[in-house]
């Protein structure tokens, strides 16, 4: 479950992993834990952090302080991604799709982990070769920082860009559901007009 850290920047922390290691000593096994922590916002900013500890709590708490000054900022159209991207970090490679408004996010716990607290509520991604959670978590925000939105193309390249096939979907389902671009996947305008319908 998601945790607040921060009341004044709304900065939420999700453990992905605990990681458990013993050595050997005189005596008998010595543990030690380690902290897989993600942080955000929900509203473009998302972070990661790895810590060690002998506790799990001052794991975690390390974790979640490295995460906070690990923040980036990452683009979203509306509520998805702005185009399809492919990053690879190590051994783990992240192909993130668009999606359009509520589809939801088909991931895997440490790949949605990512998007929910970078804000992400549609999204379709496929998670090729290792597992490795540190990995799998870098290759995501790696992929994330890559998303350039068109209007930033369009300005760089000096021309005028049309909609994008995902900008087309989003308008369409804003146009069927009430939802689109920067609106929340919940189709909360065609419950309130069914509401409206029923009461008459």
């Amino acid at each position: 479950m998601p945790e607040m850290i921060d009341e004044a920047g709304q900065i939420e922390s999700t453990t992905v992993n605990i990681y458990r290691t013993a050595a050997t000593v005189k005596g008998g096994r010595r543990f030690s834990f380690g902290a897989l922590v993600v942080v955000g916002d929900r509203q473009g900013k998302v972070g990661y952090g790895y810590a060690k500890s002998n506790e799990v709590p001052q794991a975690i708490e390390k974790a979640q302080r490295k995460a906070k000054r690990s923040m980036v900022s990452v683009k979203r159209l509306g509520t998805t991604v702005p185009h399809e991207v492919e990053s690879k970090f190590s051994a783990s490679k992240v192909r993130l799709i668009p999606a359009t408004p509520g589809t939801g996010i088909v991931a895997g716990a440490t790949v949605r982990a990512v998007l929910e607290m970078a804000g992400y509520n549609d999204c379709v991604t496929k998670s090729i070769g290792s597992g490795n959670q540190l990995n799998v978590v870098k290759a995501t925000i790696e992929g994330l920082t890559k998303m350039r939105l068109a209007e930033e193309v369009a300005a760089r390249r000096g021309v005028q860009l049309e909609p994008s096939v995902i900008e087309q979907r989003i308008e369409r389902a804003r146009a069927l559901t009430g939802t689109g671009i920067g609106a929340s996947s919940k189709p909360q305008t065609a419950t309130q007009d069914t509401d409206q319908d029923d009461s008459n």
